[in-house]
């Protein structure tokens, strides 16, 4: 099986040579499976969590019997706090809780498998480091016309790289990322993937 390739781009998003990727990161086997359960648990971590009701544990008050055990004709009670009182708690209280935990094996195996598609797809390019000097948001408009690929567009660029990061983040269906900030969810989400040749080698360490 051939090596990998992306196209190296310049600010005018014309290719000035094809960079051979890494085979163990961009030219790996797709798993579905690793990716949707990826995929999952990323969008399980970014929910907030805060619909939930309170058991009897949880409600305030309640923590001395109301009366004595006999001798007032009426039933036993321990705490005013039942789910029978007013007042008390609920039964079964319900909350919410969003598991779907990916151990880091599986997490890289599911971050290659996203970034071989694009790679196997040809929608993934490599900006070369001196695209550049200064941020220019026109620039970045043509050059992702003149590539040609479709957006939502994932540009993954390093934290030093603002012009960069600058230039890419007011383009509308763009959106910039560091290498630590690349999920496995907005890599599926995305139609191409663009990586800076500094970011480059984070990225592949981290799928490695």
């Amino acid at each position: 099986m051939a090596a990998p390739k992306a196209p190296v781009l310049d600010s005018a998003g014309k290719k000035s040579k094809d960079l051979t990727l890494d085979a163990s990161v961009f030219g790996a086997e797709v798993k579905a499976h690793l990716v949707y359960e990826a995929v999952r648990a990323e969008m399980n971590a970014g929910r907030a969590g805060t619909r939930a009701v309170k058991s009897r544990g949880l409600v305030a008050g309640g923590r001395s019997k109301p009366w004595r055990q006999k001798g007032t004709g009426r039933a036993r009670a321990g705490t005013t706090r039942a789910p029978h009182w007013t007042g008390g708690g609920v039964t079964f209280a319900l909350s919410t809780t969003f598991g779907g935990k990916v151990n880091r094996k599986e997490r890289k195996a599911a971050l290659r498998s996203a970034l071989s598609a694009h790679a196997d797809e040809g929608t993934l390019g490599v900006l070369a480091d001196d695209a550049f000097d200064a941020p220019s948001t026109k620039t970045a408009a043509g050059l992702v016309e003149a590539w040609g690929k479709q957006r939502p567009l994932i540009v993954i660029a390093g934290e030093e790289q603002e012009a960069v990061a600058k230039s890419f983040r007011n383009l509308e269906g763009a959106v910039v990322v560091t290498p630590a900030e690349v999920e496995v969810a907005s890599i599926v989400w995305a139609r191409s993937l663009l990586v800076t040749q500094g970011a480059l080698e984070q990225v592949q360490g981290r799928a490695s």
